[in-house]
């Protein structure tokens, strides 16, 4: 299991495959089947699921959604990831759409969010995605907090995202999807909010889920699926630059771990990868490709199969 802070002796799995919109049960049959045709490993330390992972993404609004919305830690979502967890014996990390119980003084809130499990089944954190994509702000909340007022103030109590301790796997820091981007597309690109977080905190290993859409058409993601989107994933390199520049000579980990498959026309760009990036240099270990259903294993321990960028 993991036996550094720093992920050198730890696996990470992923779970890219192309859940239907609504249809969960049909959607944890093929995340169960995927993994039973897998050689999952006996010292698995973390399965990572994509963004919302047993409902599908692509809701339009709060009614639409509705139905599907799961009590905080407690739904469907947070329970099959505790069967899996404690199955396997790693942690798990799932997507699933949030909602909160209503009190006396507070209405019930809505969140697109990720839930923690520890190879027990303890719930280690709840992870509410902090810069919403406009698909989400049809029907979620921010979280943990309104960020309009901390984007320039990494040091606030209630910054965005996640960054602490995460049970055996260490300090991590946890985004979902658009997390990774400018804060609604205004705020400045060199901004970079995500990665200057896990900077400040020294986070050794960061985690997105994700529903990250790609500029393909239906006919495109289905010519090669078994190859990654070369241009996805350099975006997503992209946004940790400042990880990049730094001068720390430490390795950081990001696992990027996507969806695929189509919902109501809009393409998903697949491509889960983990990447290494050490004194300037970004590797990555291994790609799935953009319309492939497969859980990604990947060891850190070993040598990346890919280098992507060489020095500062």
């Amino acid at each position: 299991m993991a036996a550094t802070n720093d992920g050198h002796k730890m696996k990470i799995a992923c779970l890219q495959f192309a859940p239907e919109l609504g249809k969960v049960q049909e959607n944890i049959r093929r995340a169960d089947a995927i993994l039973q045709n897998t050689q999952i490993p006996t010292d698995l330390d973390w399965l990572v699921l994509p963004e919302l992972a047993l409902t599908g993404y692509n809701f339009y609004s709060l009614e639409e959604i509705r139905p599907f919305l799961e009590p905080t830690t407690s739904g469907i979502s947070t329970q099959w990831a505790i069967q899996v967890a404690k199955h396997y014996t790693c942690h798990v990390t799932i997507g699933y759409p949030e909602i909160t119980t209503a009190t006396p003084s507070a209405p019930s809130t809505q969140y697109n969010s990720t839930v923690t499990v520890s190879p027990t089944g303890q719930i280690l954190h709840n992870y509410r995605k902090s810069f919403l994509y406009y698909t989400d702000e049809t029907w979620s909340s921010e979280g943990p907090a309104d960020n309009t007022h901390i984007l320039s103030n990494a040091s606030s109590p209630d910054q965005p995202f996640y960054s602490g301790p995460l049970g055996a796997l260490g300090e991590v820091t946890l985004g979902i999807c658009m997390d990774i981007n400018p804060y609604r597309f205004t705020a400045p690109w060199e901004s970079y909010e995500f990665a200057r977080t896990a900077l400040t905190h020294k986070s050794p290993l960061l985690c997105i889920s994700m529903a990250w859409l790609c500029h393909l058409t239906p006919e495109e993601l289905v010519q090669e699926p078994s190859q990654p989107d070369l241009a996805t994933v350099a975006y997503w390199v992209q946004r940790f630059q400042p990880i990049v520049d730094s001068t720390a000579e430490k390795p950081v980990y990001v696992v990027l771990a996507n969806r695929c498959g189509v919902e109501k026309g809009v393409c998903f760009a697949g491509s889960t990868t983990v990447v290494k990036i050490q004194a300037g240099v970004v590797s990555l270990y291994e790609a799935c490709g953009k319309s492939e259903e497969k859980c990604l294993i990947v060891d850190l321990s070993e040598r990346p199969k890919f280098q992507l960028r060489s020095g500062r």
